[in-house]
């Protein structure tokens, strides 16, 4: 943790969840938002994109350059160990 406080939403928290055990897995942002929030939801891929951005404010020393929520461009992200 990058020493602040650490509180995370529900859906941060299953984000990261979901991530952590598909480890080094792809996935694009409509799958992430398929998988969390469901084909039907009210909201678009940018939710996962601010999700994403928070959980690494979290969990990363220096989010700005993180080691374990990557960003595979063109494709989505994935998660490192």
């Amino acid at each position: 943790m990058n020493g602040q406080e650490a509180v995370m939403t529900t859906k941060e928290f299953d984000l990261l969840t979901y991530m952590a055990t598909h480890l080094n897995r792809v996935f694009s942002k409509e799958q992430l938002f398929d998988q969390l929030w469901g084909f039907d939801s009210i909201g678009d891929i940018s939710t996962v994109i601010v999700h994403i951005r928070r959980i690494r404010e979290k969990i990363e020393l220096d989010p700005s350059n993180p080691q374990y929520i990557e960003t595979i461009w063109g494709a989505g992200y994935r998660f490192n160990v």
